[in-house]
Parts: C-alpha cells; sequence; structure tokens
C-alpha cells in the first residue's frame, strides 16, 4: 500500500514513529480520534520520539457553506431522514466526545466548506505551527460554532496560534497552497483512504476511524517495537 517508510534514527540510536493523520475539520469522529490518540501516546514511554503531522481530506469538497441551515436540516436532508433521527444521532456523538473530554455544541452548526481551513493549515505547517492550529480549527468548529469559512474568523484564529495576520490574510485571499491540500486527497486517494479519520504509523500500517484506545496503544506498541527489534 505505501511506497516507502517514514524512520528516523535519534542520536541514542532508537527511532523516531511518524504518525500521518488524514482529517477535515467539520468530521466529528476527527476530533474526538484526535484526542484520543494524544490521550494514548501521554501514556507511552516512548511518547517523546513519536511524531504527529496532520493531511487533508475533505469530507464534502462540494458543500456549499450555508450558515442559514443548520447541521440536522442539512444532515436529514442528505440521509433522507428526519430531524428526530439525525437529533438522535448527534446525542450519540455527543456522548462519545464527552468521554474524551470534548464538549460538542451542534446548536449553532451549519454546513461548511473547509478547504480555505485545510489552505490556512498548510501554511502553518510550513511555521512550525500544524498541530496548534489544527487544534484551535477543530475547537472552533465543534465547541464555539465559529465560521471557519470566513476569513476574518480564520484570520484571527492564526493569529492566536502565534501566525502573522497579513501572512495568513495572503494565503486566504490568494488562494494560496491549494496544491498543497490537494496532493494531500490525492495520496489518500492512492493509499485507498475511504474515510476519515485515518491514521497512518510509519508508511506500514493503518488505523481506520476513531478507535478505541487499545487499538491505538496496540498498534502503536507493535510499530515501536517492530522498528527498535524489540521482542
Amino acid at each position: 500500500m505505501f511506497d516507502s517508510i517514514f524512520i528516523t534514527s535519534n542520536h541514542d540510536g532508537g527511532f523516531y514513529m511518524k504518525i500521518e493523520v488524514w482529517s477535515d475539520f467539520v468530521c466529528p469522529f476527527c476530533y474526538i480520534g484526535k484526542r484520543r490518540l494524544e490521550q494514548v501516546i501521554d501514556t507511552l514511554p516512548f511518547k517523546n520520539e513519536i511524531e504527529v503531522s496532520f493531511k487533508s481530506f475533505e469530507l464534502d469538497p462540494n458543500v456549499e457553506t450555508d450558515y442559514s441551515v443548520s447541521i440536522e436540516e442539512s444532515l436529514a436532508k442528505k440521509y433522507g431522514t428526519s430531524l428526530e433521527q439525525i437529533r438522535q444521532m448527534n446525542e450519540n456523538v455527543i456522548n462519545l466526545a464527552k468521554s474524551v473530554g470534548l464538549n460538542y455544541n451542534f446548536d449553532n452548526m451549519s454546513p461548511t466548506n473547509t478547504f480555505k481551513a485545510h489552505r490556512l493549515a498548510k501554511f502553518a505547517e510550513t511555521k512550525g505551527k500544524l498541530g496548534e492550529l489544527t487544534e484551535r480549527l477543530l475547537r472552533a468548529h465543534f465547541i464555539e460554532s465559529k465560521r471557519i469559512d470566513e476569513n476574518e474568523v480564520l484570520i484571527e484564529l492564526a493569529k492566536e496560534v502565534g501566525l502573522d495576520q497579513e501572512e495568513a490574510k495572503q494565503v486566504l485571499e490568494n488562494n494560496w497552497f491549494a496544491e498543497d491540500v490537494r496532493k494531500d486527497e490525492r495520496e489518500a486517494q492512492s493509499i485507498g483512504v475511504r474515510g476519515v479519520p485515518f491514521f497512518v504509523l510509519n508508511r506500514k500500517y493503518a488505523i481506520s476511524g476513531a478507535q478505541g484506545e487499545n487499538v491505538f496503544k496496540n498498534a502503536l506498541v507493535k510499530v515501536w517495537k517492530e522498528e527498535n527489534n524489540i521482542e
């Protein structure tokens, strides 16, 4: 499936582990999966040898941002079901998010295109702020109900994580980093990513979905032992 393996020796003779995560900022399970992964990593003795990077993926590249429509109305129309069924589904997601310390707010959420946010994240990556902006965008959408398709909101979020406001404005207004986003999406297609979150460990193993903590822990320990020749 993968054409290369990212394994980098450290000064002690061990290996850094690289985890690549394909995700979208409006994917509720992506935020949950991210938090579960972080919580598991924090328990591992080799946690400082793990690097996590985020890749772009749009759940629906053709969705049009519409803040006059609730996310419940949008989902009900998309799936041809009732608002009550969608509310129950969202309640289940809310409870799942709470299990990892996230308080989702679906009440003021609307269909949102994330291409701008992904471009801004690619810019943040060039400044060493990808992790910080990824977390900030997810929190803004799912917890604070911020409109992450609006330039003003994105520029403010960029400022909050230490990025230059004028540079962020230039990125958004000039469609910069568009090809970087498309490259991630083409790569996802080439390795068979059908949904997110999708985690790739050292280009050898993949985990699909917001799996339980044991799944993450077992996979991370397995890869670590293999790469370090530990029985």
